[in-house]
């Protein structure tokens, strides 16, 4: 007799006086008791060396695939259930069951799919007990198709009553996301045990949908039910995601009076309810008293402070960790570990910890891919994002998404849209992430076509039900200069938050519509949303652009006398820009001295620019000096002041500006202008003589020369800012970068249709001029966005009215 720890485990001994064939069963049975796998392949062994009972072969082969399922080594179970002669097997409908559930439990699970399938290929009629088993393994890999299958076979048999199989059913649907189908299985039940209530209630928690699953916990207690262990577990995640804290508290006291807190599930619930909701010391205290921690338990007091913003804290246990425990970790801990790195912009840290995955092997688990991707785009490193996301083997929505998103947040507009037409090709259906990622792309690039049909997949995929989506439909619109269309979605939207309100408002100023968005602004305190600091930037930002002083002043007022909102430097530069555009410099200048903090560049930038508008060249050198003693951000400010000095002919002045410029280290932007034809963008430079249609184009521009001049245009040498003739002045205006786009869409775009140019810098006022003109001549509407506003021209007027 063996025995372990004073315990026996299974008796050795061989009984003589019965058959071998007993022997073998009573032997077995032992090591399934207690899982003794190596004497049980030992016994295995034996009976294949021996050739005993013959007579009884099947019932052997059965005794030892029950016995390899119970040491979860199901790929030994499947070879002996295998070699069970065919008419013998097809008898043992509870040994199909068994490896069904094995495969359900342990995986692969599309085996397990595959076993049901040639179970019923046999002419094997399934049980209450086999469905549910193979309706798991569906849950398992989210196969809906196989998954509806198997629920109308279900129905076939007759077994749709049956309590198990439909609590099976709603999980799985739950599981997959289709909650209506998962509460349509629940409402058709005629019993319903405490298991099916808890399948549903956790449903509506992972999905997020935390007042549906209030609902169903309310109405399951008046149906007579108590919440067990497993129903805390399923409404914790709903509770975390939607920072209900007292409702967490409570849950947390009726576990403790219920004695639920031992259990490592719940108290790894509770912790994550606490972090989410922003009370560190409190998961940190629920993690300290413990007694059994598991891998997920870890993982989630890491992700507290992540989540809490003690991000160091979280790495520092992390590698605490590492030394204590002699596992691996897994890859959701290495996810949340990435993710930490990349929130502190740790990039040698988490290029370590690129390294360890690479070790671990963990780098092949997607979420820990996708998570490494994420980190690179985050840290600025857009480059190793790319290249990582090429040498990735698999690829999911999440992994396009992230890199669609790091790529627009790098600046990189025209990579991301690319990236999206090889998601396509590569059949990877877009989700609302991804359409998170490519709406910004369209807004920076004024690409309208593709942002129409990404507003339209979003509105059959069901996105548009997300208000962060709507929320970036508005603002794309607004950029691509269709602020009609983006108040059409703001109107159509179910529920609205602070940020759609606010980036209606900030639409209508770049428009120059400013008692558009004043009144908005009124519109969204009669429903009693309150605006925050980014909804008075808008509205500032509104007034500046429109010329509505008096308007910009009240409310910079009112923002901190009543609505308690201290100005923050962003709110500053907008009233410092609304003053100097409005040509009060001496007001500006002073608002500026008064202000409670130190203006930094941006403040003196702005003052600059109005001095360069209305030409105010003493205030522009002392205000010039002030930038130079900060430290210039960019080479606009140089360029300002030259200009200026250009303008009043002082080439000396505006010639040693230049060389500071350079010696500085600054490079001027050259102008830029694009445009979308047919989908494709197409971009120009000024003077630009590299497009196919070169020729076409500089055509194009002398015809309308020559019909402008006919109308009273002259041109506007005194923007030019080479020390040249006059008449090579005009042919330098000319060529301006969004005049090229203009006729190239002339020439190309069909005419019942407006044109939209973008351009990286402010528009010229000769080009300003050049625009009204054209509009005027060739009957089209001619829509500009430079850096600051939208410029729309229509019948030889522009909407700034000339003020921008």
């Amino acid at each position: 007799m063996l025995r372990v720890n004073g315990r026996r485990i299974v008796n050795i001994s061989w009984n003589f006086s019965q058959e071998p064939y007993y022997n073998y069963i009573w032997i077995l049975d032992a090591c399934i008791e207690t899982k003794q796998l190596v004497i049980g392949k030992s016994i295995h062994q034996h009976i294949i060396k021996h050739n005993h009972c013959n007579d009884n072969r099947s019932n052997l082969l059965d005794k030892l695939t029950r016995f390899y399922v119970s040491c979860s080594r199901v790929d030994l179970a499947r070879q002996v259930f295998d070699s069970i002669p065919e008419s013998d097997r097809n008898d043992r409908v509870i040994l199909w069951n068994q490896m069904i559930r094995a495969y359900a439990w342990n995986g692969p699970f599309e085996k397990g799919i595959d076993l049901y399938y040639e179970m019923v290929e046999y002419g094997i009629r399934p049980t209450n007990y086999t469905y549910p088993f193979v309706i798991k393994a569906c849950s398992a890999l989210q196969d809906v198709e196989n998954g509806e299958k198997i629920h109308e076979h279900v129905k076939r048999q007759g077994l749709d009553g049956d309590v198990y199989v439909c609590t099976a059913l709603v999980d799985f649907y739950a599981k997959c996301g289709l909650l209506v189908e998962a509460r349509r299985v629940f409402d058709g039940m005629l019993r319903r045990d405490i298991v099916a209530w808890n399948a549903m209630i956790s449903g509506c928690s992972v999905n997020g949908l935390y007042l549906e699953m209030k609902g169903l916990v309310l109405e399951m207690q008046e149906n007579g039910l108590t919440l067990n262990s497993s129903t805390v577990v399923a409404i914790l995640p709903a509770i975390a995601e939607a920072n209900k804290l007292s409702e967490g508290k409570a849950v947390h006291g009726f576990s403790m009076r219920r004695g639920f807190v031992n259990d490592v599930v719940v108290d790894t619930g509770i912790l994550d309810v606490y972090a989410k909701c922003g009370l560190l010391n409190y998961a940190k205290r629920i993690f300290g008293v413990m007694s059994l921690k598991n891998e997920i338990t870890r993982s989630a007091m890491i992700g507290a402070y992540v989540t809490c913003d003690s991000t160091q804290e979280g790495l520092e246990l992390f590698e605490h960790m590492r030394t204590e425990d002699t596992e691996s970790p897994s890859p959701v801990m290495l996810a949340t570990v990435i993710r930490a790195c990349a929130k502190l912009n740790y990039m040698r840290r988490g290029r370590k910890m690129h390294g360890y995955t690479v070790k671990l092997g963990s780098y092949l688990d997607l979420m820990v891919s996708n998570t490494l991707l994420s980190m690179y785009a985050k840290c600025g490193r857009i480059d190793d994002a790319l290249t990582f996301f090429e040498e990735m083997d698999l690829k999911d929505s999440v992994s396009f998404s992230a890199i669609i998103a790091g790529c627009v947040q790098n600046g990189h507009a025209e990579e991301a849209l690319q990236i999206l037409r090889m998601m396509q090709s590569s059949g990877v259906e877009p989700e609302s992430a991804t359409v998170m990622g490519i709406l910004p792309a369209c807004s920076h690039l004024a690409a309208l076509q593709l942002g129409v049909c990404t507003h339209g997949y979003s509105i059959v995929c069901g996105f548009t039900e997300d208000v962060s989506v709507c929320n970036a439909l508005i603002d794309m619109y607004s950029k691509c200069g269709k602020n009609d269309i983006a108040r059409i979605v703001f109107d159509k939207m179910n529920k609205r938050d602070v940020v759609s309100w606010n980036a209606m408002i900030a639409g209508y100023g770049v428009h120059g519509r400013g008692k558009e968005a004043i009144s908005l602004f009124y519109d969204m305190q009669s429903i009693g949303q309150i605006p925050d600091d980014i909804t008075f930037i808008g509205l500032l930002f509104a007034c500046s652009h429109s010329g509505l002083v008096a308007e910009g002043k009240y409310w910079f007022l009112r923002m901190s006398e009543e609505f308690k909102i201290s100005p923050r430097m962003d709110h500053y530069l907008c009233m410092v820009d609304l003053l100097g555009r409005a040509g009060l410099l001496d007001e500006a200048y002073g608002f500026v001295q008064n202000m409670p903090f130190i203006p930094d560049v941006r403040i003196w930038s702005a003052l600059l620019a109005a001095c360069r508008i209305h030409k105010h060249i003493v205030l522009a050198e002392e205000v010039s000096n002030k930038i130079q003693y900060l430290g210039p951000e960019s080479p606009g400010n140089f360029v300002l002041l030259s200009n200026l000095y250009t303008t009043a002919g002082r080439w000396d002045d505006a010639a040693h500006v230049r060389v500071k410029q350079k010696d500085s280290g600054f490079k001027k932007s050259p102008g830029c202008s694009w445009i979308e034809i047919n989908g494709v963008i197409h971009a120009f430079v000024g003077g630009d003589q590299s497009h196919p249609q070169s020729a076409k184009i500089n055509e194009k521009l002398k015809e309308l020369s020559k019909e402008m001049k006919k109308l009273g245009y002259s041109a506007e040498s005194s923007f030019v800012y080479q020390d040249v003739e006059e008449e090579e002045k005009e042919q330098i205006l000319l060529y301006h970068s969004e005049k090229l786009a203009v006729a190239f869409a002339l020439l190309n775009l069909d005419p019942s249709k407006s044109i939209l140019v973008t351009k990286n810098l402010r528009v010229c006022v000769d080009c300003h001029s050049t625009m009204k003109y054209i509009s005027l001549i060739t009957k089209r509407e001619i829509t500009v966005r430079d850096a600051s506003r939208f410029h729309h021209f229509r019948d030889g007027i522009c909407s700034c009215g000339d003020f921008w």
